[in-house]
């Protein structure tokens, strides 16, 4: 492997078995560095995304979809791989497997699809794993530098702002800068920041350690539903900013609202294309229509993920 080869990707070649890592091995450290989501599925081939496509790997590299040199994943590899991520303690890992996903070292991220074992009507794990979806995870520390100007009042604290992107256009990773940067006091007053983090996206929080960058004053609640752990941030951390990504039900208005009303800045991202789709769901257009929010962030992918399309204010 070249020593220039990304260093994300070397730490999840050893959760594959040989035959996988030998074929990842392959990319130039440019098309390392762009991929994004390696996709492992039982006698389908390997699909790679990166930043602007998709693509099969064979043993030639990358290939075409319809091309017969493509590598086909055997039910064994996909069984060891499982096995790997699992550290071979598969039910040891039930809470994450009924989450969906597992957080690796690193912050990268596995997510899983099988036969959904239920409980009560809920899902209490996973078992015959069908595909495996590995999310390179690559925080950009920096990110949020370009908009964190105009999150700021004349004094120098944070608006109320919601941040709207579709899938894949940074508003997680903009999301977490944030939060290191008010956090550490990166061109900022340091603020205690309380962390949301009920998709285990934003920290990727192992063994109680933060594996991606959000500041040394954030104290960060793992998996736990958004409206419930800003309440409980509220109640016992005493933040002067929470942070949570992904809103939507009608529970995590309720919990903003109060946040707001105890003075509580506030920071969370939403999916969607722009304001106008926000519009067309009941609970933001109610959010919007009383106002709480004093900037909305509208973000694409149309020059790379994190692209600032408008900032909204009022």
């Amino acid at each position: 492997m070249s020593a220039a080869f990304s260093f994300p990707l070397k730490q999840i070649l050893d959760y594959l078995p040989p035959a996988l890592r030998s074929l990842l091995e392959m990319l130039s450290p440019e098309q390392a560095e762009e991929l994004e989501e390696i996709r492992i599925k039982a006698e389908a081939p390997l699909l790679l995304r990166f930043h602007r496509e998709e693509a099969f790997l064979g043993r030639e590299g990358l290939l075409p979809q319809r091309d017969a040199r493509l590598y086909r994943v055997s039910r064994d590899e996909l069984h060891r791989t499982v096995m790997l991520l699992s550290d071979s303690s598969f039910y040891a890992l039930e809470e994450e497997l009924r989450r969906g996903y597992i957080t690796l070292p690193g912050g990268h991220r596995a997510g899983l699809t099988g036969r959904a074992v239920l409980e009560k009507g809920a899902i209490r794990t996973l078992k015959e794993i069908s595909s495996v979806n590995i999310r390179v995870a690559r925080p950009v520390k920096g990110a949020a530098r370009e908009l964190l100007p105009r999150l700021l009042d004349a004094e120098g604290r944070p608006f109320q702002t919601l941040i709207v992107s579709p899938p894949r256009a940074g508003k997680t990773t903009i999301l977490r800068d944030l939060s290191r940067m008010f956090s550490d006091g990166e061109e900022v007053e340091p603020l205690r920041v309380g962390l949301v983090d009920e998709r285990s996206e934003l920290a990727a929080m192992r063994d109680g350690v933060a594996q991606l960058p959000v500041g040394l004053r954030t104290d960060v609640l793992d998996g736990c539903p958004k409206a419930e752990g800003l309440m409980l941030l509220l109640r016992s951390m005493s933040p002067q900013l929470l942070l949570c990504d992904e809103i939507g039900r009608e529970e995590d208005v309720q919990a903003l609202q109060e946040a707001a009303n105890a003075g509580v800045k506030l920071i969370a991202s939403a999916h969607g294309r722009d304001e106008q789709e926000l519009l067309c769901r009941p609970v933001f257009a109610r959010l919007l229509a009383q106002h709480c929010f004093e900037r909305i962030v509208i973000l694409s992918r149309r020059l790379g993920p994190g692209t600032i399309e408008r900032v909204i204010e009022g």
